[in-house]
């Protein structure tokens, strides 16, 4: 890409981008460092209306997970890049936790009618949009904010608390629950 068509596709003069930006690279370093400024994104998280249902409020912060997700694989496909330049796969990034904690925050109100702690369902439904909006993985079949959601609450089948327990192996059958009983099951 070159700084032409970024002028371009700004709808400005390509000087205008040298007034503001010493070369090409201070001007990609610097739309790297804002798209994945994470300060945006918490801001819409911490405005989701807690005062909608639990689903509700998924289905909106999926839908911003979506768009960041969106915008940032666009970014990385322009530039030609596979990973973040600064890609550490050994921790999370302080900015992922703080969106972390900010979905935890809104199933924590709810954590009675979940089968695991709010941060690991959080993990859990952060991870979807990432998969639903690389091309490798999702084939081109995306899902929606309101599937992902579903797929995170109320799973991909029918069945009920027994029949996961046989679903759990033979070392759980052996020791089968009672009827009615509730089955641990963790995210």
């Amino acid at each position: 890409m070159t700084t032409a068509q970024i002028a371009m596709a700004a709808g400005i003069a390509e000087g205008t981008l040298f007034r503001v930006f010493a070369d090409k690279e201070a001007l990609i370093s610097a739309a790297i460092r804002i798209a994945f400024d994470p300060a945006p994104v918490e801001s819409e998280l911490a405005g989701i209306d807690r005062d909608l249902g639990l689903r509700a409020q998924l289905i909106a912060a999926v839908e911003i997970l979506q768009r960041r997700v969106e915008g940032i694989w666009q970014l990385m496909a322009v530039l030609g890049m596979t990973v973040p330049s600064d890609h550490n796969t050994a921790r999370p990034s302080p900015s992922a936790e703080g969106t972390l904690q900010l979905i935890a925050a809104l199933f924590e109100p709810h954590r009675d009618q979940l089968r695991c702690e709010p941060l690991p369902a959080a993990r859990l439904l952060r991870m979807m949009p990432f998969a639903r909006t690389h091309p490798r993985i999702s084939d081109g079949h995306m899902l929606t904010a309101a599937e992902i959601v579903a797929v995170v609450l109320d799973g991909i089948r029918v069945r009920s608390d027994l029949e996961v327990a046989d679903d759990l192996g033979p070392e759980r059958s052996e020791n089968p629950q009672p009827e009615g009983a509730e089955v641990e099951v963790t995210c």
